[in-house]
């Protein structure tokens, strides 16, 4: 049986949920130095380095002048696209745009007090770093991720936009991805992949410009070379496997379900693919559709395979327990398949993003709906966040005080700096009374 059903709170099923909540990002030392070695390298060596790893990994044909993609190449591209596919692409934009519009912060000031005035001022970054993996070798390009991670960054106002991508075999780039790019507006797009690549957007090297900050999706070595970076560049976050959490009641449709399952445990191994329900009928019934779905997959061995290890259907007495159960795992995507969706919405504190409705599946989400696809996974929906328009700003504080302010509450402020035994903070007070 591809997917087993537990009984909760069995023994049998708190293993099962403490499988799949404690499965978080785990490095191992040899990736550690080995991502560690590839970084260092780009940061001594530069374009140098970057064209060596290139050539070893993914494209033989690669030179420094051919690292950027040209005019040409997006001229080409262009030619290279049908009419339904620009049609999507424009579409899902709009909706993205849209939605990400609606994040803008203002900066603002207040003098509540009288003689100060505080205030915080908004300003975008100066320059991202976009990383899009190279599926399959470019044969299935991940346009949506171009999208997720250039739109976002515009719309907040950044003046310098890269993307870095493995190249072919054949030292290009998908058309589609190159369309997908200009299409978001980004500034550049360069044939790099793998921690390499985050290297030296992290650095700079004479062809590719260092950024400030560096998101997108990628593989254990892009997710280490971004830990290991972080603090030297923003990053949004460490994005681990993919995982989905659908609560359903006895009305729900199992054929869907065991589609939206199988639409995550598709991805990888490690990813996670469960179903709680307060129905025995349900749960049998969304099992024997999983295993039915299941042979009609191309990629049915990664599913099996992640079913089996962090795959489950739990049964739970109520709703209630659901939605405990369901902010325990914090999920990066959780599906509500339920009469009255809309009565337990306020009650899910911890999920990456919530799909409302049978007719809301999460690839309505990965694609076309708008809120962004880069989400926090492995439990960290507890304290992330979604990418969001705020990865691509700076907040600044602004203060200013009247002589007449400061002398009102220095007394208070030259008493806590002594309480810290911090004499030179109380001094920088004194010397002005």
């Amino acid at each position: 049986m591809p997917m087993r059903i537990f009984n909760f709170a069995s023994r049998s099923a708190e293993q099962r949920v403490a499988r799949i909540v404690n499965r978080g990002l785990a490095f191992q030392k040899k990736d550690i130095a080995a991502v560690t070695r590839i970084c260092e390298s780009v940061r001594k060596r530069g374009d140098q380095a970057l064209i060596a790893y290139t050539k070893r990994f993914d494209s033989a044909r690669m030179s420094v002048k051919s690292m950027r993609v040209s005019k040409t190449e997006f001229a080409d591209a262009a030619k290279k696209v049908d009419r339904s596919f620009t049609r999507a692409l424009n579409r899902a934009a709009l909706n993205i745009k849209s939605f990400h519009r609606q994040q803008l912060r203002r900066s603002w000031m207040q003098t509540d007090r009288p003689g100060t005035l505080l205030g915080q001022l908004i300003n975008p970054v100066d320059a991202v770093g976009v990383y899009v993996p190279g599926a399959r070798g470019g044969k299935t390009p991940l346009v949506s991720s171009v999208l997720m991670g250039v739109i976002p960054a515009k719309v907040a106002g950044v003046k310098q936009i890269a993307i870095v991508t493995p190249p072919t075999k054949g030292g290009g780039v998908s058309p589609h991805l190159l369309v997908a790019a200009e299409k978001a507006g980004a500034d550049a797009v360069y044939k790099a992949g793998s921690a390499w690549a985050i290297a030296a957007l992290a650095y700079g090297t004479r062809t590719i410009p260092k950024v400030d900050v560096i998101v997108g999706p990628g593989n254990i070595y892009v997710t280490l070379a971004k830990k290991i970076l972080a603090g030297i560049v923003g990053i949004d976050m460490l994005a681990g496997p993919s995982e989905i959490l659908v609560i359903a009641d006895e009305g729900a449709n199992p054929k869907f379900i065991a589609a939206d399952l199988l639409s995550q445990a598709e991805h990888d191994v490690l990813s996670s693919a469960v179903l709680i329900t307060d129905s025995q009928k349900l749960a049998a019934a969304a099992a024997k559709e999983v295993k039915g779905q299941l042979s009609n997959l191309a990629r049915v061995d990664i599913a099996k395979e992640s079913l089996a290890k962090y795959g489950a259907i739990i049964v739970v007495k109520n709703m209630g327990a659901a939605i405990e159960l369901a902010n325990r795992i914090a999920p990066e995507h959780l599906e509500l398949h339920i009469s009255d969706p809309f009565e337990v919405v306020g009650k899910i504190r911890n999920a990456g993003a919530i799909f409302v409705g049978e007719y809301t599946p999460e690839p309505v989400g990965d694609y076309m709906a708008g809120p962004n696809h880069v989400l926090p996974t492995a439990g960290t929906a507890r304290f992330a966040s979604a990418l969001s328009v705020d990865n691509f700003i700076k907040k600044t504080s602004l203060i200013q005080y009247t002589q007449k302010a400061f002398k009102r509450e220095a007394p208070d402020i030259i008493r806590l700096a002594e309480i810290e035994g911090l004499g030179a903070h109380a001094g920088s007070i004194k010397v002005r009374l």
